[in-house]
């Protein structure tokens, strides 16, 4: 670097002039930096940064900086649209390309993209990959390409799309221009598998630090979700709630639960009609909805900034997905919750339906091992009894150095042991003992808690020593038990369609008084906010926040985009902290450009002089 501060004759000055000016910060984090300058310098890159680590801005700022014109490879059309209302919100100028515009609307743009009036052109890959739109590109020249969620290249990834192997000709077709893959997850093994995919020559490696410091882990055992997640719920008023079930059935069958304890909620998952599914996340995205049940096919297409919680009712079959998935909490930066109820009874389910659905694709043995050692790794993150945060952080291969994160149901000692765990576990296996081992773990919970049902009685199981051995545990928190016994091995549930509980070795020298076991459960105790919560809060006028949410939801309403898109959660906090009373302090607000300066700044500072006068 030279005395200006200039890295390959450009400035660090010359870069944060537009940055100011679109999106009124003053400054890059280290690796947005790096990251800019591979796409200035026309070398190809990899950038992985966790959500909300700011890799968006990577590939925005280099086409509006070096004039040109650059194109981003997305997934979904909602995300396109998202993204380039927030970017015209600048005055960015950004379109997007995709099939559910009307032919006028995608003609305007092929004309703004052949006269050069866009820096950035939004465009899903089977569109790019068009002879039409290759010919027309070529013809215009283009600076470089960004590949979002670039981890679905990647067979190792947890995202595969085959149609995204096809990207792998941009850089025979287009020799001229850089290509830049961006993702928030990938270990080392998908890096080098997505580099090696696209042809990328010597890119730069830009990874950033995974663990997300804003985020609270919390791994709860499974006992009645849907009672666990109205409690968690419950604790995010007017916030947003993102809750992920495994199935379509599950989806619906949480949401009424929801709504019948007074929370408005709703489903969102592929067996919905188009328009159902449209009005949902619309609803979503305006914060006149903040709460919804959902398959994984929510999600990646939402950008609401200011998601507060994500629950995951039944655990994900993969640590990438369940980072993934955590993920969408806290985009904004402040500090958001993530909770997971887990039940052994998942890694169960997971295999039968990966199984299931390797069969079905005629996927070979290959592919189905490797699905199961990544549920198998989810599975042990579930299981132990460590820093969540720390156990994240290493498997994706980086080292975590606080002892105590302060930021987990771990570290925030949340979790305690059942009173006397090696009597339960005898008692739960001496019970599969008395039921010849040809029982679910129902039935077997059943009789320990002395259930008077049917099935019992005429099997004679009501005259069991073992009868009501637990009377005084609910059958829920027994069910657990079972399911953590299984987690360590202690006990074994058959693979087949109707999965009945048998013993091992290990399960006798527990019954022999040979083995200790321990069974955690949650402890009874309201959960407090953590550190972070506090002093994202500090000096912050909490019904100035609120209402100028409201005012935030008027204007989004008006202009029919997401709320995000007028400012985020952490520009309104920063807003009723320092309340500030005209343009020049209006601009010092976190996220005020020139652009939402003039757009916003009268009705701001009128709400807040208006509030402040109350």
């Amino acid at each position: 670097m030279n005395s200006s501060g200039s890295v390959d004759g450009v400035s660090l000055a010359h870069i944060l002039e537009p940055v100011r000016r679109f999106w009124g910060y003053d400054s890059l984090r280290p690796l947005q930096e790096e990251a800019i300058r591979a796409g200035l310098s026309g070398r190809d890159s990899v950038v992985v940064m966790p959500t909300g680590g700011g890799k968006s801005l990577c590939y925005q700022v280099p086409p509006v900086t070096a004039n040109r014109t650059d194109i981003v490879v997305s997934p979904l059309i909602s995300l396109m649209k998202d993204q380039v209302d927030g970017l015209r919100a600048c005055d960015y100028p950004a379109a997007e390309l995709h099939s559910g515009m009307e032919p006028q609307a995608r003609n305007e743009v092929l004309t703004g993209l052949r006269d050069g009036r866009y820096r950035l052109v939004f465009v899903s890959p089977e569109r790019l990959l068009t002879d039409s739109f290759l010919n027309l590109i070529e013809q215009i020249g283009i600076g470089a390409f960004a590949i979002d969620e670039a981890h679905c290249i990647s067979q190792w990834g947890h995202d595969f799309r085959p149609e995204y192997r096809r990207l792998a000709l941009l850089k025979k077709r287009f020799p001229h221009a850089s290509v830049h893959a961006f993702t928030a997850t990938a270990t080392q093994r998908v890096r080098e598998d997505i580099a090696s995919q696209l042809h990328l020559t010597e890119p730069a490696m830009i990874v950033g630090r995974f663990d997300r410091e804003n985020l609270t882990y919390r791994v709860v055992p499974r006992v009645d979700v849907h009672a666990q997640t109205i409690d968690v719920v419950r604790r995010h008023r007017d916030e947003a709630v993102i809750i992920y079930c495994l199935s379509r059935k599950d989806t619906e069958a949480m949401a009424d639960a929801l709504m019948s304890s007074g929370i408005t909620a709703s489903a969102y998952h592929a067996g919905l009609s188009p328009d159902r599914r449209r009005r949902v996340q619309d609803a979503f995205a305006k914060e006149s909805l903040n709460v919804v049940t959902a398959t994984v096919a929510f999600g990646m297409g939402i950008d609401r900034s200011n998601v507060r919680c994500v629950i995951h009712a039944t655990m994900p079959k993969s640590v990438e997905h369940y980072v993934q998935e955590t993920g969408r909490a806290g985009r904004d930066g402040l500090e958001a919750e993530c909770v997971l109820l887990y039940s052994g009874a998942d890694v169960m389910r997971w295999r039968s339906l990966l199984r299931r659905s390797t069969e079905e694709a005629s996927e070979s043995p290959s592919t189905l091992d490797a699905q199961f050692e990544s549920l198998e790794r989810m599975q042990r993150f579930c299981g132990a009894a460590r820093c969540r945060h720390r156990a994240l952080s290493e498997y994706f291969d980086q080292s975590y150095e606080t002892e105590n994160c302060k930021a987990c149901d771990v570290c925030l000692d949340e979790t305690e042991g059942i009173e006397d765990g090696t009597e339960t576990a005898r008692k739960i296996l001496s019970c599969v003992a008395r039921v010849h081992e040809c029982f679910g773990a129902g039935h077997v919970a059943d009789v320990l808690v002395g259930a008077d049902t049917e099935r019992i009685r005429d099997r004679g199981h009501d005259q069991l020593s073992t009868f009501g051995l637990i009377k005084t545990m609910p059958k829920k928190t027994v069910m657990n038990c079972v399911f953590q016994l299984i987690d360590q091995g202690l006990l074994e549930r058959t693979r087949d369609d109707r999965p009945v509980l048998i013993l091992n070795e290990a399960s006798w020298e527990v019954m022999r008084g040979n083995r200790r076991v321990s069974l955690i459960q949650a402890k009874k105790k309201v959960v407090t906010k953590t550190r972070g919560a506090v002093a994202s809060w500090e000096g912050v006028d909490h019904g100035l926040f609120e209402h100028l949410r409201g005012v935030r939801r008027e204007l989004a309403d008006e202009r029919g985009v997401p709320a995000f898109v007028i400012f985020s959660d952490a520009s309104l906090r920063d807003m009723a902290r320092r309340k500030p009373d005209s343009p020049d302090a209006f601009l010092e607000v976190h996220g005020v450009g020139e652009a939402k300066l003039e757009q916003f700044a009268a009705r701001f500072l009128a709400e807040i002089r208006a509030f402040r006068g109350q």
